[in-house]
């Protein structure tokens, strides 16, 4: 038997339900603020990522799937969705359209991580990204609509953590005031750690090994560094955030896995997850646009992990179960087709309907629709043709009646609908 590849998993009914539910609410929030879907592809020319992601990461250094196509062409499976939708953008030349775009998408990503629970080597995200708006009031506004979105999927026990990671004009100091700490605590660092102090050294600030951490904690903060214009900014997200009643943590350590976040960065956090307890982040990229051959445009948006999300959503999964509304249990040929007949009728006209399309017995048949959950159930033979009339029988109440063959669809209607 071929079974599935390590790090990747079906969603099967039952589980679809519940995505399908999740996606809506997603949807109908994004479309209430103003988003628009945007389908982005799977695959990308490597260098997309390569100068998106940036070289020195985790992700293009060790988790991409990449691989040359026929023309030697090197291609790669998409790691994230931002730099796509940027490469859309400028493509399409969607903000001489309009200047603000609000988009959002929901896909699969794929990376080569170590599998374990709630993370996979192909994982689900929803994103939804701002274009064209500096205003701190829009990095607020995306905290607001995941607190909302995760209030409404019944997440429990979250928090928004947020944190600056200035600019280009003030993150350099910063920079070389954390290789100062850094060259005080090299001996505790891992050798990620050692390699990423040269080349970024803020991914030092995101690294999980307890070495690590113990080295960071006194270390120098963004926050205390930041230049007039992004402490001004940084304020402004903190007032609106007060003032929509969101509470939040400054985290001095938070920063993001990618090259590309300035200013305003956040997490949403969550007890219900241990160690990995973040379901969704993002920030603001004002530089990205341009870094991609794009003109100068402020950006800002965020990742909401898909499958964490289901992780930690305290829905109730069986209630997006849509049983049928109708099940035909046929016994005779004769009965067989006119039941055939009313299920694809009913089926057009939106009342779930499910039959037996083979030739057994009705206890087997009654048994199926229990198992289906069915509301209702005909029940109909040669005698029930003959005489014009079928049984229609609540399966809650058990209360049957007859039903004029003439009259089934219309019947059936008005008490399904």
């Amino acid at each position: 038997m071929i079974q599935i590849i390590r790090g990747f998993k079906d969603i099967l009914p039952g589980e679809t339900e519940l995505w399908q539910h999740i996606e809506i609410c997603a949807r109908s929030l994004f479309e209430n603020f103003g988003f628009k879907e945007i389908r982005i592809p799977i695959l990308e020319k490597t260098e997309l990522f390569a100068r998106s992601i940036g070289e020195d990461t985790d992700i293009v250094e060790k988790e991409m799937y990449t691989f040359e196509d026929r023309k030697g062409e090197k291609i790669t499976l998409r790691p994230e969705a931002t730099a796509s939708i940027v490469r859309s953008l400028i493509q399409h030349g969607l903000y001489t359209k309009n200047p603000v775009q609000k988009l959002y998408t929901i896909g699969p990503m794929f990376r080569r991580e170590r599998p374990q629970k709630g993370r996979y080597r192909q994982f689900y995200q929803i994103n939804a990204e701002i274009f064209g708006v500096g205003s701190a009031l829009a990095d607020a506004e995306l905290i607001f609509i995941l607190m909302t979105l995760f209030s409404r999927l019944s997440v429990k026990n979250t928090e928004a953590h947020i944190n600056s990671l200035g600019c280009r004009e003030c993150r350099p100091i910063y920079k070389e005031a954390l290789n100062t700490h850094l060259d005080d605590f090299s001996s505790m660092l891992c050798p990620d750690c050692v390699r990423r102090k040269s080349r970024n050294p803020l991914r030092v600030l995101d690294c999980k090994v307890p070495s690590c951490r113990l080295a960071m904690e006194n270390a120098p903060a963004m926050v205390d560094f930041l230049c007039d214009d992004c402490n001004a900014h940084f304020e402004e997200t903190k007032q609106a955030l007060e003032m929509l009643k969101i509470p939040f943590i400054l985290d001095r350590n938070l920063v993001r896995g990618l090259d590309y976040y300035t200013r305003t960065t956040f997490e949403i956090q969550t007890s219900v997850l241990g160690a990995q307890n973040a379901v969704a982040g993002g920030g603001r990229y004002d530089g990205l646009v341009q870094a991609l051959g794009g003109p100068q445009i402020s950006a800002t948006g965020f990742a909401i992990g898909f499958d964490r999300l289901i992780e930690v959503s305290d829905l109730d999964r069986d209630s997006f179960v849509k049983s049928p509304h109708l099940f035909i249990a046929a016994l005779g040929e004769k009965s067989r087709m006119k039941a055939f007949e009313w299920s694809c009728r009913l089926g057009e006209k939106g009342i779930r309907t499910e039959m037996e399309l083979g030739k057994k017995g009705l206890k087997s048949q009654m048994k199926q629709a229990d198992r289906l959950n069915a509301g209702f159930v005909i029940i109909m033979g040669e005698d029930e043709l003959s005489s014009g009339s079928v049984v229609l029988k609540d399966m809650k109440t058990s209360i049957q009646e007859q039903i004029p063959i003439t009259d089934v669809v219309d019947a059936v209607m008005r008490r399904c609908i």
